[in-house]
């Protein structure tokens, strides 16, 4: 018998009793007992786990309950950033076993076996897994979301894809056993398998989207990672029939039309969680087009600090997110990551005292405590409407999705204006460009001043990877770019060339935020409404602490976040003379 448990399992039969998870949440003001009686209601009817209906239904985040859990347990939490799992000990338990339990063994050395577990009070768990490890081992469980457990599964035990068995199945009709993607062993046929070993291999991988190109003989499979399209497979065009019909199935797209645009929506499972897919077709020369966009609800959703801002970025955002009243505008290009902001600012101040409204094309992500509308502009719902109908349902706050037209521009600052707090996007090419393309919209320029909070333009440059990147001094022309002396060259990182498994071999992995904030005070607001140029306006800016988009990227390229490269395809980079005032030291 394993020496381990005794004490988890006497520490599980005391949670059993009074002292419940729900009942200390309670007690730490993080959710009310109206919410646990909702969220036990919902367990009866889902069995699921109670924190885990608790985070489906908002009231919690993932990361407080590890936290609770992991305290209440005496546990560790299990931090996969500072872990290498191998498969080798990994895969010691069946795939079926950790997947079911929720339990992934990230260690076994001396006797002693460190398990990941969503739920460390699973002392069924703990039995079943003893039966894979030897006699007499010591279990150690590490509390983990289980987000990013079924992850770690995945990569540890391998995504399993038999892509050519699958292909061959269609092309000569004889049945592949180990291309079977059902956890039943139910046969599917091979399109429908190969479609789902791609989506969610795709999900995996954590591309944004997904591009289908048929091209000649053959259609090109693309995936956009980190902002960059990657090749990742060609198919013969014998089978692009086949897979663009499934593909507008599960769409919900007619699979007769072919000479129209089409789009869709769908929804599947990866690592236990809900992905949604937007599709869209486009017919080309060569037959149709489809792209795919993959919405990942729980690696899109995160705080502010954890999208890279720099701290005087994030010191300006929070001072602006506390004004009661006013318009705050997001500015950027498509992609550069506006949505995922302005939800981060939302998941911030929104509470059970406030209510927030959104109208947005289309909701791309649901957010507890916050009532979302899609604008149908077919159904006469455009943006302008919308707004007139929040205004009559007694919001505090109001997330309009895009400044489009000269209505929506209006109705959105009179909003504004009448004590509400307005989000939006508008597109210009910086944030002081905020005020002229609201003129330009028809907006007076008295009108603006005092009501607009303030402008902030955005865009995402690619993560050097930690694995494999390389430090050295910069060059001549990197130092010209960077505005530092070349006869000091500072170290910066670079992308090692052909990178290594961990970033896919492109020398990056991941992205951050680069971005500049302008804050609408007094001073501005009287240059606005004297007509002054964006020269000028940027000069009042500056004194007041402004850092531009470029000197912001500048400053994460001297700290050996990103690379002069990665940067320069997200802003213009040109030779400076002299430091850039917002850069930060080279650490």
């Amino acid at each position: 018998m394993a020496k381990a448990s005794a004490a988890m399992e006497a520490k599980a039969a005391a949670a059993a009793g009074g002292n419940r998870m729900g009942d200390k949440l309670v007690a730490l003001g993080l959710i009310t007992t109206d919410q646990l009686e909702v969220a036990l209601h919902e367990k009866r009817r889902s069995n699921k786990m109670l924190g885990n209906v608790l985070v489906d239904l908002g009231f919690v985040a993932e990361a407080t309950l590890t936290a609770i859990l992991a305290e209440r347990t005496g546990s560790e939490s299990f931090d996969p950033t500072r872990a290498v799992i191998d498969p080798a000990i990994a895969t010691r338990l069946p795939k079926e076993v950790a997947v079911r339990h929720k339990v992934l063994l990230i260690g076994l050395d001396q006797g002693t076996a460190h398990l990941a577990m969503a739920d460390p009070y699973d002392v069924l768990a703990l039995d079943v897994v003893r039966r894979y490890l030897p006699p007499d081992t010591e279990t150690v469980p590490l509390v983990c979301p289980e987000s990013i457990l079924f992850d770690l599964v995945d990569r540890a035990y391998g995504a399993q894809l038999s892509i050519d068995g699958m292909l061959r199945e269609i092309q000569t009709g004889e049945f592949d056993p180990t291309s079977i993607q059902n956890e039943h062993g139910r046969y599917l046929h091979p399109v429908v398998r190969l479609i789902n070993a791609l989506l969610l291999d795709a999900a995996r991988q954590g591309a944004s989207d997904l591009h289908f190109e048929p091209e000649g003989n053959f259609i090109r499979l693309r995936y956009r990672i980190d902002g960059v399209m990657l090749p990742i497979r060609a198919f013969h065009v014998d089978y692009w029939g086949a897979m663009s019909q499934r593909l507008k199935l599960m769409s919900g797209m007619n699979i007769a039309e072919t000479r129209m645009p089409q789009d869709g929506r769908f929804t599947l499972f990866v690592a236990n969680r809900e992905v949604d897919f937007r599709v869209s077709s486009m017919p080309t020369v060569f037959g149709e087009n489809i792209v795919l966009r993959v919405l990942d609800h729980v690696k899109a959703l995160r705080s502010l600090s954890e999208l890279g801002f720099s701290p005087q970025a994030l010191t300006a955002m929070e001072r602006m997110l506390r004004r009661p009243e006013g318009i705050l505008v997001v500015t950027g290009p498509t992609g550069s990551g506006k949505t995922t902001t302005l939800y981060a600012m939302l998941n911030k101040i929104k509470s059970v005292e406030l209510n927030i409204k959104t109208l947005e094309d289309p909701v791309e992500y649901k957010l507890g405590l916050v009532r979302q509308t899609q604008v149908r502009e077919a159904s006469g719902l455009t943006f302008a409407e919308g707004i007139r109908a929040m205004l009559r349902q007694d919001p505090d706050i109001l997330f309009i999705g895009e400044v489009r037209d000269p209505e929506t521009a209006q109705m959105a600052l009179r909003a504004s204006m009448t004590g509400h707090q307005v989000f939006s996007t508008v597109h210009t090419n910086d944030a002081v460009g905020v005020v002229a393309r609201l003129i330009d919209l028809g907006m007076p320029i008295g009108m603006m001043a005092g009501n607009i909070i303030g402008s902030m333009s955005q865009r995402l440059t690619r993560v050097l990877c930690v694995h494999c990147k390389e430090m050295g001094p910069a060059t001549a022309e990197e130092c010209q770019l960077l505005g530092v002396d070349p006869a000091h060259p500072p170290v910066i990182g670079h992308a090692r060339h052909g990178g290594c498994p961990e970033c896919r071999h492109t020398g990056y992995r991941g992205r951050v935020a680069i971005a500049e904030v302008i804050e609408f005070t007094p001073e501005i607001d009287e240059l606005v409404v004297a007509g002054a140029t964006r020269g000028a306006i940027l000069d009042m800016a500056r004194r007041q602490g402004f850092i531009s988009i470029v000197e912001d990227g500048i400053g994460k390229v001297l700290a050996g976040e990103t690379s002069v490269a990665a940067l320069s395809r997200a802003v213009h980079l040109v030779a400076r003379n002299t430091p850039p005032s917002g850069a930060h030291p080279a650490k």
